[in-house]
């Protein structure tokens, strides 16, 4: 869910939530129609291509290298640019903060779905990390925000989606990979609501700082764990690295704040249930992912149900 003072990406896990990004960015005028369609397509269609993203990037690296190639390379860019600007650096607290936050959000919500996808599809990730929105409604409890009587119904109608999401698609007979992206969604939702509570950073030095904490992390554990670290095994995984790195977390990322400043929640929020369509359409034609009958009713479910929770969350005052 969001409100006003956070914006909260629910989507690939992978870019972080900002948390005062408004103090560093001066009041906008509302953009025209154009700029917004734009930023809209390439969060829908960028976000949407990143699961595919990393079932390609998986064919050459190990599961715990390339998020630490992607996160320390996109989080560098974005502490390196905003310095340039003259933002304000983190304090010793806010690098512990920051850290917190990309425990949660990068190395159990991202690195989660990395290791699901080595045995489900892209397009199945991406419908069960939809349901981000559902997991964030049910905790936003324990800090005083019920759902409204529409949310109440959006989540009844989302989770039955997750029930046949497990019941009639491949995650059925993998349980293991189920627990994965059930815990990535949940650790992605508590975080992004630890993370309005916290004393993080300004603007876009706070998701910089998580990506690139959450990057150091990942290199450590595939250090742990005896990785191979070879920077281009091959050209393709290469690139689908090199495109999640600058296209899914600085582009995509950079348009998301641009719509959260220019339009209402509802519409800026709206790639939550636009991604996991664009994920599955991507898998079936690029990566032959079958569609069967019970992902199209889990996926319809998860969307309306996410789309019922987004629409009838407090408007930012857009």
């Amino acid at each position: 869910m969001t409100d006003e003072t956070t914006l909260e990406p629910c989507g690939e896990p992978g870019t972080t939530p900002v948390v005062g990004a408004e103090a560093e960015l001066p009041p906008a005028a509302r953009a025209s129609g154009t700029l917004v369609l734009l930023a809209l397509l390439v969060v829908y269609l960028v976000w949407g291509s990143t699961y595919l993203g990393i079932r390609f990037a998986l064919k050459g690296y190990p599961p715990l290298f390339f998020p630490a190639i992607r996160f320390i390379f996109a989080g560098g860019v974005l502490l390196a640019a905003m310095k340039l600007r003259g933002a304000k650096m983190p304090t010793a607290k806010q690098w512990l903060n920051v850290s917190i936050l990309a425990l949660l959000l990068l190395i159990v919500g991202n690195g989660g779905v990395v290791l699901a996808e080595r045995s489900v599809g892209s397009g199945l990730a991406a419908t069960a990390v939809a349901t981000v929105p559902l997991w964030t409604a049910l905790f936003g409890m324990f800090w005083g925000q019920a759902p409204t009587r529409p949310q109440w119904l959006g989540l009844f109608v989302g989770f039955a989606g997750v029930v046949v999401l497990n019941l009639g698609s491949d995650l059925s007979g993998d349980l293991f990979a189920a627990a994965l992206l059930v815990a990535s969604s949940v650790s992605w939702s508590y975080g992004s609501l630890l993370g309005k509570r916290m004393d993080l950073p300004a603007g876009l030095v706070n998701p910089g700082a998580q990506m690139l904490s959450g990057g150091l992390m990942f290199l450590l554990l595939s250090a742990l764990h005896g990785d191979a670290w070879t920077l281009v095994p091959s050209m393709t995984a290469f690139l689908w690295v090199l495109y999640l790195s600058v296209a899914g977390s600085i582009l995509a990322f950079s348009a998301f704040v641009f719509l959260m400043h220019n339009t209402n929640v509802a519409l800026a929020t709206s790639y939550s249930y636009v991604n996991p369509v664009i994920a599955v359409l991507l898998g079936a034609v690029f990566a032959g992912e079958a569609i069967t009958r019970g992902s199209i009713v889990a996926m319809a479910l998860v969307v309306v149900g996410v789309a019922l929770i987004l629409l009838f969350s407090p408007r930012d005052g857009h």
